[in-house]
């Protein structure tokens, strides 16, 4: 079995990348780890707990992904591929609530910096918080750990997955907006 740790949870963009990295790959019998963070999956890497570990760099709204660059730097690894995939934030919220009642906006810092004009148009005088990853933060709406009156920005996979409701689609600035991941392995 291949396992691939990946910087993301169940439904996040990490986990549409790695997918795609195992098609084009024709990778077979494959577990993913869903490690949240970059740091993680490098740790996942060196102890070859994992064999492979995908996770963000650069996007093309929202710049470096600074968490990243600084696990790498701490951190050693064979670069195996970079490659993009588009992205499309939403703006998710429990079953039934509407875009006036959110009172904070919660989601990865990258997700918000991709969505920053949407935000400051929409959402002007909300709280935008900080969350480890965009699926994540779907995941604790869904839980019942952040408020109900809370929103998230995150892939449209995670409406299903936690039961959320789409307020609105595609909310990034760019409309290509593209995210570098990168697939490695243990150093050789």
């Amino acid at each position: 079995m291949t396992k691939i740790g990946i910087q993301g949870d169940l439904g996040s963009f990490s986990e549409e990348a790695a997918n795609d990295f195992v098609k084009r790959h024709d990778l077979a019998d494959v577990k993913l780890e869903y490690l949240i963070s970059s740091k993680r999956v490098l740790e996942a890497v060196e102890d070859r707990s994992v064999d492979y570990g995908i996770f963000a760099i650069e996007n093309s709204q929202g710049g470096v992904v600074i968490e990243s660059i600084e696990a790498l730097a701490a951190h050693r690894c064979d670069i195996v591929e970079m490659f993009h995939i588009l992205i499309h934030q939403n703006l998710l919220a429990l079953p039934g609530m509407t875009v006036g009642e959110i009172k904070s906006i919660h989601s990865h810092q990258q997700a918000l910096r991709q969505c920053r004009e949407y935000l400051e148009e929409k959402f002007k005088d909300t709280p935008q918080l900080e969350e480890a990853d965009t699926a994540e933060s779907a995941r604790l709406l869904h839980t019942g750990k952040l408020p109900k009156t809370s929103a998230v920005i995150a892939n449209k996979n995670c409406a299903k997955l936690y039961e959320l409701d789409i307020l609105e689609p595609q909310i990034e600035d760019m409309k290509n907006n593209i995210t570098l991941f990168i697939a490695i392995k243990v150093l050789s």
